[in-house]
């Protein structure tokens, strides 16, 4: 299968990000006691801390307000996620989810409700806008519905409502040049998301669901069947060696987009994308198999990497400015 970049997708999806940045209302300030927001931040870092070794790692190299900030950014797509993803009837997560939707778009949360609590506090700091917050409940809130994926175009559409509109926000939080940064941080999403489906095949499929596009898969001659013997042969190799490929195609073409950040900020999101991307590398260590463990990098493969990317940011600011 030759690699052909789509672009379709890319121009549909910056013009829904567009239209959240172009819609914003200025988020009030909360109204709520000094230790109680402080509290709630202390929770999400401790949500961070738990559940993304490397956010958690990554978001640690940011100035203390932005890096709290984001550890609230992760906090509230961790409870979005975790309300879709806990086990019962879809109608009672739905239904859970409208609830938490109300609850994060709330100008004063109660401090019952720490995420929310931060996450309001934070939006009001950072200028974010609510509608890349509403985007991402709709975008992870599919989950509920819908479990396939015709093509990459229609994955590239879901993989924005999930992870390009965490990108948006985290870039408020960082602080930006403008809109031509917008593109960068669409594409950086898409790429994120789709490491984490190519690492989560057998978690995903054993979920009852499978994100790899169905055209895609039928190129290659893969079916479901093949998917749940957990078959790595020369078909599966020659279908994940594309995914990768275009993957880090993907990558590269958003790299540009860091430069557009503040300096204090980018090397954070810098070490957050390249370090993610190195799932990719030990997927193809171990042979392409997906299936019998869940691919990863250890905590001294991440900081051995750290200072490449420390270098790698720096002269991607060179060849910008």
């Amino acid at each position: 299968m030759t690699l052909q970049m789509p672009q379709s997708w890319e121009y549909r999806l910056l013009s829904s990000a567009e239209e959240a940045l172009k819609s914003h209302i200025p988020n009030p300030t909360i109204d709520a006691d000094h230790s109680v927001v402080e509290a709630a931040y202390a929770h999400c870092d401790k949500v961070t801390r738990i559940h993304s070794r490397t956010f958690y790692m990554a978001s640690g190299l940011l100035p203390y307000e932005k890096q709290r900030a984001a550890r609230a950014l992760y906090a509230f797509c961790r409870v979005t996620d975790d309300i879709v993803d806990e086990p019962g009837p879809v109608e009672k997560r739905k239904a859970e989810l409208e609830s938490w939707h109300r609850r994060i778009m709330a100008t004063h949360p109660p401090a019952s409700d720490p995420v929310a609590l931060a996450w309001a506090d934070t939006k009001a700091r950072f200028n974010i806008p609510n509608g890349y917050a509403e985007q991402l409940i709709k975008g992870v809130g599919r989950d509920l519905h819908q479990i396939r994926y015709a093509t990459f175009d229609d994955l590239a559409e879901y993989s924005y409502g999930v992870a390009s509109t965490v990108g948006l926000m985290a870039m408020h939080i960082i602080g930006f040049a403008g809109e031509q940064a917008l593109p960068y941080a669409v594409k950086m999403g898409v790429a994120l998301q789709v490491t984490n489906i190519l690492r989560d095949v057998s978690e995903d499929w054993h979920n009852g669901r499978i994100y790899l596009p169905q055209d895609e898969l039928a190129e290659y001659d893969i079916d479901e069947d093949y998917i749940a013997a957990g078959q790595v042969d020369d078909r599966w190799r020659a279908f994940m060696r594309f995914q990768i490929e275009r993957t880090h195609q993907l990558y590269e073409e958003s790299w540009p987009g860091i430069a557009m950040l503040d300096h204090n900020g980018s090397f954070a999101i810098a070490a957050a994308a390249e370090l993610y991307r190195a799932i990719m590398d030990d997927i193809e260590a171990n042979d392409y198999n997906v299936f019998d463990r869940r691919a990863h990098l250890g905590k001294w493969g991440k900081i051995k990497r750290l200072p490449g990317i420390w270098w790698r940011n720096r002269n991607n600011h060179k060849s910008i400015n």
